[in-house]
């Protein structure tokens, strides 16, 4: 196998572990709107990571997901 061949191998590899966390992030922030319409289900427990895997990847995704980030940390703590 020359170099190339493990190059195509790596870069087809990077392209699908993209494609992979793309379609899991949009599962989980989908979930994650369902679950904000059932009082049962916690929806912000599957948005969450759904926007940080989006994040990797999509750029206005990750300013919303640093935006929410910042609010977070900004936030009070309860004693």
């Amino acid at each position: 196998m020359s170099y190339y061949d493990n190059h195509r191998f790596r870069s087809a590899g990077k392209v699908a572990l993209k494609v992979l966390r793309i379609t899991v992030g949009v599962i989980l922030v989908l979930l994650g709107l369902i679950g904000g319409l059932i009082p049962i289900f916690q929806g912000w427990m599957l948005g969450l990571p759904g926007l940080a895997l989006l994040s990797v990847d999509v750029p206005f995704v990750r300013k919303w997901y640093d935006r929410i980030k910042e609010r977070i940390h900004k936030q009070p703590k309860k004693q």
